[in-house]
């Protein structure tokens, strides 16, 4: 029987879960993962570069109608130069929400004071992952920092265009004799628009992945543009089996970029999608 996305939510019904958003988003503050019985060993999240048009306070407002308790701060929502007792305050106002700042980013590193101050605001932010892009030249101080601090360093890929790492392959070569806490974000759209086969890629380098970017794209090119997951390209119930064959136990985060202005209708559908996605195979 054919696996493909198309047959498999015709088949198991999930295509009907993901349609009923408000009963299958209401359901969880845990991110759905971690419910009484679930059998999923991962969390879902927010990479607010999602809610880049709004403010921190709406953002932590927002994750939460999603029934989401992960989420990962991009500059705009916590500054890179504020000072520690800001960086502090502002992340005690996400957990006082009920939700959990587990990582910042993405942050590039073009300098080793870039560098520190990546570790240091991560830090001070008490999170245990860096979503990131240093130079080349770098890494081995990248290396060094992520002994010295036990904060986690995942490199995000960006597709066509990105000379530093296009592909979860070209990062994982550079970095796969250091520190495992050197690692990887993957980034699904970005691997899809290189011509890469995100589920083949996550299963690769699992023992680097520590974060990833759900997403979906209307095309395997170049030139393709992030969608509502489900109506594009990128096999999203394959790769949620695969994470679920492999016990992945970290996040796996939403990074809607579509609707910057107005997310929360695609958001909210892709959320829904996963979560039906889910319930079928677990």
């Amino acid at each position: 029987m054919s696996t493909s996305r198309r047959n498999f939510i015709k088949l198991s019904g999930a295509g009907l879960l993901a349609t009923q958003a408000p009963s299958v988003l209401a359901g969880s503050k845990s991110g759905y993962a971690k419910l009484p019985g679930s059998s999923i060993p991962f969390e879902l999240g927010v990479a607010s570069y999602t809610l880049r048009e709004f403010s921190l306070e709406k953002s932590i407002t927002m994750t939460s109608k999603l029934g989401i308790s992960k989420l990962c701060l991009k500059s705009m929502h916590l500054p890179l130069n504020l000072s520690p007792d800001e960086i502090k305050s502002e992340a005690a106002k996400i957990s006082s929400a009920g939700i959990d700042l587990y990582g910042v980013g993405v942050i590039y590193m073009k300098t080793k004071e870039e560098v520190d101050q990546a570790f240091a605001y991560a830090g001070n932010a008490g999170v245990k992952v860096i979503v990131g892009v240093p130079e080349h030249e770098l890494l081995e101080y990248c290396n060094k920092k992520v002994k010295e601090t036990g904060i986690n360093l995942a490199i995000h890929n960006h597709g066509p265009g990105d000379e530093k790492y296009p592909s979860p392959e070209s990062a994982y070569e550079l970095i796969k004799d250091m520190d495992p806490g050197m690692g990887l974000c993957i980034d699904l759209g970005h691997t899809v628009r290189i011509g890469e086969d995100p589920v083949k890629d996550l299963s690769r380098f699992f023992d680097r992945v520590h974060d990833i970017h759900i997403k979906d794209v209307d095309k395997a090119e170049a030139e393709g543009q992030t969608c509502e997951i489900g109506r594009g390209v990128i096999d999203i119930p394959g790769v949620l089996k695969m994470l679920l064959k492999k016990k992945y136990s970290k996040v796996v985060s939403f990074e809607y970029e579509k609707d910057g202005k107005d997310p929360m209708a695609g958001l909210a559908e892709s959320v829904g999608y996963v979560r039906g996605v889910l319930k079928v195979l677990s």
